[in-house]
């Protein structure tokens, strides 16, 4: 009988022959946006469950259908951060970095939704989350904008995705545009699908991103949000596009993007790819102006997106780009195993850490023929080997062997360390 636990369905975990694109992406993410001075949050897991309930909007299919919700001793409902940016406004108020100031931040972490789990969706997926506060829009979108293709470029991903943008207008203007697709999609009710139906009187905006194929006509003649924006929503929305255009950002105006979160209002974006079936969206964002104010705070101009790690991986992987963490560089390999040999390795592999800082050292299975541990040095990518034998432990010193090409400075110092080790 087979007692083992698994993980459970739907959660990550990440092995360590998996880690290297990962470390790899989360590497040029951090000198990506270390160039745009925004500063980095850490956000707590797990929220009050009504933070969600007022911020992304009760109709929404994620707080209706895919929150992790629990209540604690005191009876208090609270749930798995379903994404980033409730979260993080709910701090920024709470601290009093929003009023009468401007902030840029960004986080990185795990978020949960209680979804079918299948390639590039996961119960447990990771999110990076860029937000900016108190500044006007559409400046700060299009800087972020030109963040996220500068992210892609260093990526080299930029020609698999294609930038898709809209304006939702103001409040008001939203306002008008939800009872004019109520209306509209009214006259279809008989040929609305059950999930379109509910949606037609708690979240009609969110029609427009059914992907049933056989409503396409209906969707596509229904009313234009563009329409119904007012001058100042317009203008910014020209503006957007003209900054893109100088930018040589290439974009399409996608007229049904409406994001699935009540708390967008402005400009909206999406980062969408062809590369992954199904599963085309990998970054999205856009204005969330009266978010602040719904938590507690003061109204507050507020912009942000995030992005999934998962899906970037998944789309370098579609592309055929391997990126890696850099692999060990020295190994060290002996079959002395006596104490004075144990105590000379450690310092040999000390003395590598302190001459060479940026390359990792790895200590070889010591139990294994020296013809294994080579082999295994060569299998982990490394680029020399240090040999401590009988020979060199008599004589306190270490046998260089090249795996592959190496600088010459690096050969120079790995000589100079032969010959005088312990000077």
């Amino acid at each position: 009988m087979n007692n083992s636990i698994k993980a459970v369905r739907g959660m990550v975990e990440i092995l360590p022959d998996a880690i290297g694109p990962i470390q790899h992406l989360e590497k040029i993410w951090r000198e990506v946006i270390a160039q745009y001075a925004y500063q980095e949050m850490r956000l707590p897991i797990i929220e009050f469950t009504a933070l969600f309930k007022r911020s992304i909007g009760e109709a929404t299919d994620i707080v209706e259908k895919e929150m992790f919700t629990l209540n604690d001793r005191d009876n208090t409902s609270l749930c798995l951060r379903p994404e980033g940016t409730a979260g993080c406004v709910r701090a920024m108020v709470e601290h009093g970095l929003t009023y009468n100031q401007t902030q840029k931040v960004w986080y990185l972490g795990p978020m949960f939704r209680y979804e079918r789990p299948q390639k590039g969706r996961f119960r447990q997926f990771t999110q990076i989350g860029v937000e900016s506060f108190g500044f006007k829009g559409p400046d700060a979108e299009i800087e972020q904008l030109a963040l996220a293709y500068r992210f892609w470029k260093a990526l080299n991903i930029e020609s698999a995705l294609q930038l898709q943008i809209n304006s939702l207008g103001d409040k008001e203007t939203r306002l008008n545009y939800r009872q004019a697709i109520v209306e509209y999609f009214s006259q279809y009710l008989e040929q609305l699908d059950e999930d379109c139906k509910r949606r037609l009187h708690t979240n009609p905006l969110r029609i427009l991103d059914s992907k049933n194929v056989h409503l396409e006509a209906i969707i596509n003649a229904a009313p234009k949000l563009i329409d119904y924006l007012d001058e100042n929503a317009r203008h910014e929305f020209q503006a957007l596009q003209d900054a893109l255009n100088a930018l040589q950002i290439p974009y399409v105006i996608n007229t049904r993007l409406v994001r699935g979160l009540d708390y967008y209002n402005g400009i909206v974006y999406e980062w969408v790819t062809t590369a992954l079936g199904a599963q085309g969206a990998v970054c999205a964002g856009g204005r969330f102006d009266g978010l602040c104010a719904e938590v507690g705070g003061h109204d507050t101009k507020a912009t942000g997106f995030a992005m999934g790690v998962e899906r970037l991986l998944l789309l370098q992987e579609a592309l055929q780009l391997h990126p890696s963490a850099t692999p060990p560089q020295i190994v060290i390999i002996s079959k002395e195993k006596n104490p004075q040999s144990q105590a000379l390795l450690i310092l040999v592999a000390e003395k590598c850490r302190s001459l060479f800082p940026e390359y990792g050292v790895f200590m070889g299975n010591f139990a294994a023929s020296i013809k294994s541990q080579l082999k295994q040095a060569d299998k982990i990518g490394a680029t020399w080997a240090l040999i401590v034998g009988e020979s060199e432990a008599t004589a306190r010193g270490v046998s260089i062997k090249f795996l592959r090409e190496s600088r010459p400075d690096t050969q120079c110092a790995l000589s100079d360390m032969q010959v005088s080790m312990f000077n």
